[in-house]
């Protein structure tokens, strides 16, 4: 479903990410695990379109080629960000609408939307106010929601645990579980490794900008190396 061959970023003249080669097929919840600073944002913001690369990345067997991050959104890519990035200004229900802002379909615009405040009510208690005021939990599952809203083929997560109680970990993966197992193709960037490794079907592992190991999720939580060095052993 997705292809990349080669794939090299910089900052300016720092290399991030060096000949990187990966794919995900469709209807899979695959995990990138590394270091921080090992340039797993920034493959998933070279998905998105929001930094430019060298190489190539195909999804559904059509080139992106630096096309930019409105293509990429229209071809089925979503992208849930690090951070949650809500609109802080906007209420939760204007920032549900913005997820959906290249959709035309108004009346299943809206269905979204109820579908949405049922499955997380504390979104639905808070929908006219402003996102900014949410918890750091609400400002996630808003996040997760919006990118949602697109109705995408298959979407990203980057870090969607960070920051968040024990029970709202728990509460977002099995919300990933859910998007992945009603057909949506999952790749995620998470911190905490052990627990996506669990959830998904196959890893990359990175380092230091370079694709240093590949298997399914049983492959790697079984290698004794991996789970040394960042599984806690």
């Amino acid at each position: 479903m997705l292809k990349i061959n080669n794939l090299g970023v910089k900052y300016g003249t720092v290399p991030a990410l060096h000949d990187i080669s990966m794919e995900v097929r469709e209807g899979e919840l695959v995990t990138l695990i590394g270091a921080n600073g090992a340039g797993k944002s920034t493959m998933l913001k070279a998905i998105s379109g929001l930094v430019s690369y060298q190489g190539q990345i195909s999804f559904l067997g059509k080139s992106f080629d630096n096309c930019g991050a409105r293509a990429v959104l229209m071809s089925g890519i979503a992208h849930c960000p690090e951070g949650r990035r809500v609109f802080p200004q906007l209420t939760v229900t204007e920032n549900l609408l913005m997820g959906a802002y290249l959709r035309s379909d108004k009346p299943l615009i809206a269905k979204d939307i109820t579908k949405f405040f049922e499955r997380f009510p504390r979104l639905g208690e808070r929908r006219t106010q402003a996102a900014g005021t949410l918890s750091g939990g609400e400002q996630q599952m808003l996040a997760i929601a919006r990118a949602m809203m697109s109705r995408p083929k298959m979407i990203l997560f980057d870090e969607p645990s960070l920051g968040l109680a024990p029970n709202l970990v728990e509460q977002t993966f099995r919300f990933i579980a859910e998007v992945k197992n009603q057909g949506t193709t999952v790749l995620m960037v998470e911190q905490n490794a052990l627990a996506a490794l669990e959830l998904s079907d196959r890893a990359y592992l990175l380092s230091s900008g370079t694709m240093v190991q590949q298997g399914t999720s049983a492959e790697i939580l079984a290698n004794p190396k991996i789970r040394e060095a960042y599984l806690g052993g």
